[in-house]
């Protein structure tokens, strides 16, 4: 079971990995975990229910606890991380809001420059998505580059098609995440194989559809099959919400098992990383469904 940010399936996130690790599979005759009295235990044949590197002095009906030594991950870790994360979004989002117009005379420039730090913000995403190592400054530089196309598209949104929408779409990306951190830690939302099978195929029929879509828009002019406008984009919109929904759940479940299973500090700015890639994608999906709306009146 994997989240689907790549950055959880890199080294210290996967289940081929040297760390006491997040989904590493149980050494043999190794100590099993209970699942009586565990909220946080899986089932047997779930991968992350058991760590190789658990002590043999585990009760049963305790979590896994990490091993007791410095340089191990924590909820500081990973909330500072993803607060600076987000922090340079943020700002690089407003700089783009305030210096880059979108008037008449100048939308196709801001758009233009929008567009590039996109593909920039992508190239920088997919190279940290295959390092072996958690780093800042390609974190960083990816966060800077999508808040100048955030701050694009949100300028163009909210002044030229609907009033406040890029308010309205913050707001909707913070209420999914609250809800669905309450509904996880709740245990409203159990995060197992079926789950994760059930988010997968959805995902993957989702992006299908879209890339079908654009292609009929490219090559045939118009909306393509019209999955980005009206009343079936609208539908789109609101699966894409949902679905970025669920990769939050998965998200916390991978960040719950590092820190059950002791990943290395440094893999906090790799959870940092992952939440800011479904954030974005919620907030995308919320601000195209509030100009889809507006667009329709």
């Amino acid at each position: 079971m994997r989240s689907r940010n790549p950055v959880f399936s890199r080294r210290g996130f996967s289940r081929d990995n040297g760390y006491a690790g997040f989904n590493a599979a149980p050494q043999a005759g190794g100590p099993a975990v209970a699942t009586q009295g565990n909220p946080y235990a899986q089932p047997a044949d779930n991968p992350y229910a058991q760590n190789p590197y658990a002590q043999q002095d585990l009760q049963y009906g305790t979590p896994p606890q990490a091993p007791a030594t410095t340089g191990r991950m924590t909820m500081d870790d990973v909330v500072i991380r993803t607060g600076s994360t987000l922090g340079v979004l943020v700002v690089t989002a407003a700089l783009a809001w305030a210096l880059l117009p979108v008037d008449d005379a100048n939308i196709g420039r801001s758009y233009g420059i929008g567009i590039g730090a996109a593909l920039i913000g992508m190239v920088l995403a997919l190279v940290q998505s295959f390092k072996r190592k958690a780093s800042p400054a390609l974190i960083l530089s990816y966060a800077a580059f999508e808040g100048v196309f955030l701050g694009v598209v949100s300028s163009v949104v909210d002044n030229r098609i609907a009033d406040g929408a890029a308010m309205q779409a913050v707001i909707g990306t913070m209420a999914v995440f609250a809800g669905v951190l309450i509904a996880y830690k709740a245990g409203w939302i159990r995060v197992n194989r079926r789950f994760y099978g059930f988010v997968m195929a959805a995902a993957l029929g989702f992006v299908f559809l879209m890339m079908v879509n654009l292609l009929f828009a490219v090559f045939g002019g118009g909306d393509g099959l019209g999955f980005r406008s009206g009343a079936l984009g609208v539908v789109f919109g609101i699966v894409g919400v949902i679905l970025g929904a669920c990769f939050l759940a998965l998200d916390f479940k991978q960040v719950e098992d590092g820190l059950a299973y002791g990943a290395p500090r440094e893999e906090a700015w790799l959870a940092a990383f992952g939440l800011t890639l479904t954030l974005v994608w919620i907030y995308l999906e919320f601000l195209r469904l509030i100009a889809i709306l507006n667009s329709n009146d």
